[in-house]
């Protein structure tokens, strides 16, 4: 039966969709330890369903200043992709790639931004191509954008583009670990209502 709303996901759509979380986040670290020439892991990570606002709260509250990588979903999956990049994920980029170090956003320029930019997009990139190929779904992403801003500031724009269908949010959140440290990893998806009844339909746990 097909949704109206996020929250009447059951038992079993969650889990499968906490099944893909968990491939699309161990896929984006592998990436990432590739473009960063560094050993990287995640930890197992956490999806769940959130409000807009729980959500904001859980990357931080609605004031911190993150940096965000958002691509938008088009083909068989609608939707958008966020990529909220806390500063310990941003120096440890900063650091592997350009051996940089910032203590706060104000200090990134150019080539920095350029760096961030394509490290979320091949994040995101990786993580949508588990999810099409296990699903058997073509999705296509735009060229990324990127902001430097407060979280909630951030988060509206996804809270504009579906807000009318829906006050959930997928978010996944795990933390890498590179060099026995760890950082935030922060992925927040939002594809609209008919998109993700599709997807499910091909997942084989929704029926109509």
């Amino acid at each position: 039966m097909a949704i109206k709303n996020y929250d009447e996901l059951t038992s079993m759509e969650l889990d499968t969709l906490r099944e893909i979380g968990s491939m699309g986040t161990g896929n984006a670290a592998t990436a990432l330890s590739q473009m960063l020439g560094r050993e990287v892991r995640i930890t197992l990570p956490e999806v769940r369903i959130m409000g807009y606002n729980e959500a904001i709260e859980w990357i931080g509250g609605p004031e911190e200043i993150t940096a965000g990588v958002l691509v938008k979903m088009g083909g068989q999956i609608n939707g958008i992709m966020l990529s909220c990049q806390q500063l310990e994920f941003v120096n440890l980029v900063l650091d592997s790639v350009l051996q940089q170090h910032i203590e706060d956003y104000s200090q990134l320029a150019e080539l920095e931004n350029s760096c961030l930019i394509e490290v979320g997009n091949i994040m995101i990139s990786t993580f949508i191509n588990a999810l099409s190929g296990l699903a058997g779904m073509d999705v296509t992403l735009t060229v990324p954008a990127f902001t430097v801003d407060m979280q909630g500031a951030i988060l509206a724009v996804p809270m504009a583009e579906y807000g009318g269908q829906s006050d959930y949010i997928m978010t996944i959140g795990g933390n890498f670990v590179c060099d026995n440290k760890q950082v935030p990893c922060r992925l927040l998806m939002s594809p609209d209502l008919r998109s993700l009844n599709a997807l499910l339909r091909k997942l084989g746990v929704s029926d109509e």
